[in-house]
């Protein structure tokens, strides 16, 4: 009898992968040829696969954006002397 698949599966189905980062098996694949994902084709008939490690690799790079994003944003809305703490804030909130 088989082992069961263990915890630890290196390579996912781009289904599993867009079902994970909530897109299209396309959306995944376009994201394999962009290199933003690690993929490879395996098997006979060759299908596609993806690096488990390079998907949570990629959520912490899409983290990690949307952190700079959101504190760029916030920069926009302060004003200069808030930014180097001296000088008159001209609309305090």
């Amino acid at each position: 009898m088989p082992d069961a698949p263990s915890s630890d599966v290196r390579l996912l189905a781009p289904a599993q992968v867009g079902e994970i980062l909530g897109v299209s098996v396309d959306e995944v694949i376009a994201l394999v040829m962009e290199g933003r994902l690690r993929g490879m084709r395996v098997g006979s008939p060759a299908r596609w696969r993806v690096e488990s490690e390079s998907v949570s690799a990629y959520l912490d790079d899409q983290a990690e954006e949307a952190r700079r994003m959101a504190l760029w944003r916030q920069s926009q809305t302060a004003s200069f002397p808030e930014l180097w703490g001296t000088g008159i804030v001209r609309d305090p909130d």
